[in-house]
């Protein structure tokens, strides 16, 4: 036999996990605003690009960016999905195969994009200076934090 508060917690987990609603409205006061919520999201720009060069499969998507969980390349495909930059086609075989393609709409983000990489190509090795040093003070301030506090818990 079920516990049932053992059920009722177990559903209770499984609605709280699926059914995420953002807490906070999105200020939506100027087109900075509306592209900053629809591109919001470390892999959506790249997944764009790589979606438009006719990496179109999930799994291709992943190697092309390793660094992304699997959880959080559908999370952002289902987001460029909810905005109408891509098309999600599932072929009815077995196993499922899944596609996205881009849509009208998010086709015109790619001239955008591509801009965008032209101006990171030309500014490669000033960016790439000026990212490595912010990294490297973040590092040291995390140590000299850690630090700091092993240091009190040694004193008290």
């Amino acid at each position: 036999m079920i516990n049932l508060s053992v059920l009722l917690t177990y559903q209770a987990c499984c609605i709280f996990v699926f059914m995420y609603v953002k807490k906070t409205t999105p200020y939506l006061n100027c087109g900075l605003d509306l592209v900053g919520e629809v591109l919001y999201g470390k892999w959506k720009v790249r997944l764009l690009w790589f979606i438009h060069e006719g990496n179109l499969r999930p799994s291709e998507l992943q190697r092309k960016i390793p660094d992304v969980t699997r959880r959080v390349l559908n999370v952002q495909l289902k987001e460029l999905e909810d905005h109408e930059m891509v098309i999600k086609k599932i072929y009815p075989v077995m196993p499922p195969r899944v596609e996205y393609t881009l849509t009208d709409f998010g086709k015109t983000l790619i001239p955008l994009i591509s801009s965008i990489g032209i101006w990171g190509d030309e500014h490669q090795e000033r960016l790439r200076r000026v990212i490595l040093k912010r990294a490297a003070l973040s590092s040291t301030e995390h140590v000299e934090a850690h630090t700091e506090g092993a240091k009190i818990r040694v004193l008290a």
